[in-house]
């Protein structure tokens, strides 16, 4: 069976860096937990790191986490749908909203049960997904502020996740701006500006992080060390938290190129032939894991000499080219993951996971 590891190691070191770094700029985070699918395993090994706060956007994981430490700060980081609220005051002690009836309804809620909701109002800064709109920010938060058992502790915004808008310093310096029009326009303290995710971290990197910008809520960057900017693994951190280990089970000098009438796959696509490799050939090999797990774009060949070339449901299809290591059927391959590829790998039955290091 195909396996995930989560090395405890390399996690705390990651999450020690970024801890530093947000320490060394004032700057409070919460960690984002979507990726583990509120796997409890991997959740409990997070939770042991000292995180005291954390985020996500599936009420159950949210739950799973009150389970693990009741303690723990949870925030829920997507507009609540109606029949759900309920459910969301229950576990979350704090949520990201953008719209005025579902706030209304949460500090019904909220009152019902007894509890002090917290609220970051999301404000639209150009990417187009969540957010109030920055002209009609004013009139929403008058509108909100005083609702019972409701407190609002932040403006956030969101970037890069719909149309791939990257934060800016102006972008920023405007968001900061938004929350000192509102405390001097209705007397109120609003403790967090809630700059982004890991895609902001780069910012902070390069020193351009514009004053008055004390919280992020992060989750790539920690569990992958991205600079999502440039690509590449932060120096001192590690790429490699979570691996995919594979087993094989077929291996077989094959021709490059398929005989026969040429249809859709079960996917949709039509294949390409190569006139170039008729009547040539390569060691094939089968690994237990498959489109249904992951989508192979998301998987990073620990060994160059492997090619992938394609996947169905259960099976995913690699290239060994004149097989230089001698792999054999029953040998493991690894992997090491794109932020998608770990989302996908988590949320699948059929892949056991694991915690090493």
């Amino acid at each position: 069976m195909a396996y995930l590891t989560l090395n405890k190691k390399k996690l705390k070191e990651n999450y020690l860096f970024l801890k530093k770094m947000f320490e060394e700029k004032g700057v409070s985070w919460g960690v984002v937990s979507k990726v583990f699918c509120g796997n409890r395993l991997f959740l409990s090994e997070l939770i042991e790191l000292g995180v005291t706060e954390i985020h996500d956007s599936r009420i159950s994981n949210l739950a799973m986490i009150k389970s693990i430490k009741a303690e723990v700060q949870t925030v829920y980081i997507k507009p609540v749908s109606k029949r759900n609220i309920g459910k969301m005051v229950q576990f979350a002690d704090v949520s990201l909203n953008s719209e005025l009836k579902s706030i209304t309804w949460i500090s019904e809620e909220a009152v019902l049960q007894g509890k002090i909701h917290k609220i970051i109002i999301m404000v639209e800064t150009g990417d187009l997904r969540e957010g109030v709109m920055g002209e009609q920010l004013l009139d929403f938060y008058s509108a909100v502020f005083d609702l019972p058992n409701i407190e609002i502790i932040g403006l956030g915004t969101n970037l890069n996740c719909l149309n791939g808008i990257m934060p800016s310093t102006d972008k920023l310096i405007q968001l900061a701006l938004y929350k000192q029009i509102i405390e001097l326009k209705f007397n109120k303290t609003i403790p967090w500006v809630s700059a982004g995710t890991s895609v902001t971290i780069p910012l902070m990197l390069s020193h351009q992080l514009p004053k008055g910008i004390n919280h992020f809520r992060v989750g790539e960057t920690l569990y992958f060390g991205m600079n999502i900017v440039e690509e590449k693994v932060i120096d001192g951190m590690h790429g490699d938290v979570m691996e995919l280990f594979t087993e094989i089970i077929e291996m077989q000098e094959k021709p490059l190129v398929p005989s026969g009438v040429l249809a859709p796959t079960p996917q949709g696509e039509v294949k390409k032939i190569d006139e170039n490799l008729l009547g040539k050939s390569s060691f094939r090999a089968i690994v237990d894991v498959g489109v249904l797990d992951v989508d192979p774009k998301y998987l990073i060949p620990t060994d160059p000499n492997m090619e992938l070339l394609g996947a169905s449901s259960d099976m995913i299809i690699i290239n060994l080219g004149e097989n230089p290591n001698k792999y054999k059927v029953g040998d493991v391959l690894s992997f090491q993951l794109k932020y998608m590829g770990a989302l996908g790998l988590l949320n699948s039955d059929y892949v056991d996971k694991k915690v090493v290091g």
